[in-house]
């Protein structure tokens, strides 16, 4: 569907127009999210063969008609035989009841929906797996990292005291304190890790309940490689890193199926 509203296309012959708003309707009933192109046609059965007869009246007409522009252009060509006999109504009316059009026309967007709605489901199953498949591989990338967090700041802290006492000369220096706090704070990603786990809970939970998501998880998307993002700029440690890159990876995979869900 790849679209975040529902936009619908129809590509009718004239004689299907009439009925364009009832198909609407219907697929705009059975459907919130995605473009659609709605094409149809019309074909005559053999058990619908009539025969065919001349419109008199009309004929007359056409042919005054065709003497007149000749009188007056004499170089024009004369109204061919198969000119004549596609001209409108001269073969009678052909056109169906609006009745029979729009009970036809119901008739197969119904079973067009169905059958939509069946793939989709298919379809559906498989990519909750998959997006199931990454939400795991995540939460086992933040259970690796949590951990790693006080330690990352512990370590840094110990460097950047260290450099700072190198430059100052005095490891009691008030403003080593104040500049190692501040920035034990800044790199801290024990906040981010904890919202990971509750938008993978709202991920979990959305594809366990079912139906119409792709909105929603569209949004968690969002949110997810937000922390990702921040995860990434706060990284000072090598391996926190390199897990910030594989969620954001995951959650591009995950956001590029989730636009093909309602």
């Amino acid at each position: 569907m790849n679209s975040r509203f529902l936009d619908v296309h129809f590509r009718l012959p004239d004689e299907l127009r009439v009925i364009e708003p009832l198909l609407r309707e219907q697929i705009t009933g059975a459907l919130s999210r995605g473009k659609v192109d709605c094409r149809a046609g019309l074909q005559t059965t053999g058990e619908s063969t009539r025969e065919l007869a001349l419109s008199a009246p009309l004929l007359a007409q056409l042919v005054a008609l065709d003497a007149s522009v000749r009188a007056a252009l004499p170089q024009a060509a004369s109204l061919s035989v198969a000119e004549v006999l596609r001209w409108p109504g001269m073969l009678g009316d052909d056109a169906l009841p609006a009745e029979a059009l729009s009970e036809a026309g119901a008739r197969a967007v119904r079973q067009a929906l169905a059958d939509l709605t069946a793939s989709r489901q298919r379809e559906g199953v498989r990519l909750a797996a998959m997006l199931m498949d990454r939400v795991t591989r995540m939460r086992e990338l933040v259970v690796l990292v949590t951990p790693r967090v006080p330690e990352v700041v512990q370590e840094y802290q110990a460097k950047l005291t260290q450099r700072l006492q190198d430059a100052i000369g005095s490891a009691d220096d008030e403003r080593i304190r104040t500049e190692v706090g501040l920035f034990a704070v800044r790199i801290d990603v024990a906040e981010e890790l904890n919202r990971l786990s509750a938008h993978l809970d709202e991920v979990e939970r959305i594809l366990s309940r079912g139906g119409a998501a792709g909105k929603r998880l569209d949004f968690l998307m969002q949110e997810l490689n937000r922390e990702a993002n921040t995860l990434a700029s706060k990284s000072v440690a090598p391996d926190v890193g390199n897990v910030a890159m594989e969620l954001k990876l995951l959650i591009e995979q995950m956001r590029e199926q989730v636009q093909n869900i309602e």
